[in-house]
């Protein structure tokens, strides 16, 4: 599980093909990894992946082709930043919300409007995923956890603060850019209940 808090901005150093699919290297930034592991999970971009090898400045993960297919890692260009994040520990501060690091979808930026020191983000979405998201709910953009400030069918606004620009790989993002989403996980949860009530119980024997 992550919290959708950044811990540093990476980069994509390297891709090779694996056996059909590939095997990415990142650069680390800031990120410590004094107590990395082999197989420790890390967010990259909201995906979560698995560690299989690293040294101090860089770890190697192999993406499935469902992941390159889903997300937007199959398109990060040789050098793209990339938002990073450890999987928490039970002593960790809770400041985001309850991420998976199991994208829903790829979204893109349609607008950047200036608001004060801040920004407004407009992403388009799914048209599948909108039931998902809520005005003043939570959603990670990007291995980001933003506040929902306007949804519709199509299409939902986020406020990014100078922080977040500054510590993400936002500020290498542009209009047009592909995104990776995923929905709050109580939203999904919440809808798999509804469901499971309206059929009833299943009858035993």
């Amino acid at each position: 599980m992550f919290t959708g808090l950044v811990e540093a901005v990476g980069h994509l150093q390297s891709r090779e093909s694996r056996g059909g699919d590939a095997r990415m290297c990142f650069t680390v930034g800031e990120l410590a990894t004094d107590s990395l592991a082999l197989g420790e999970s890390i967010a990259v971009m909201g995906c979560c992946l698995t560690v299989v090898a690293y040294d101090a400045v860089s770890f190697a993960a192999d993406v499935s082709n469902e992941s390159l297919a889903r997300t937007t890692l199959g398109d990060l260009g040789m050098g793209s930043a990339i938002n990073l994040e450890r999987a928490m520990l039970p002593t960790t501060r809770f400041g985001g919300h309850m991420v998976a690091g199991h994208v829903d979808g790829v979204g893109r930026v349609e607008s950047i409007t200036q608001d004060g020191r801040a920004q407004r983000w407009k992403f388009s979405m799914p048209r599948d995923l909108a039931k998902y998201i809520a005005e003043k709910g939570s959603i990670c953009v990007d291995g980001v956890s933003l506040t929902v400030n306007a949804v519709d069918a199509t299409a939902f606004e986020v406020a990014l603060i100078p922080h977040t620009l500054a510590h993400t790989a936002f500020a290498e993002t542009a209009v047009g850019g592909e995104v990776n989403l995923e929905v709050d996980l109580v939203a999904r949860h919440v809808e798999r209940l509804l469901a499971a009530s309206a059929v009833g119980p299943r009858q035993m024997g």
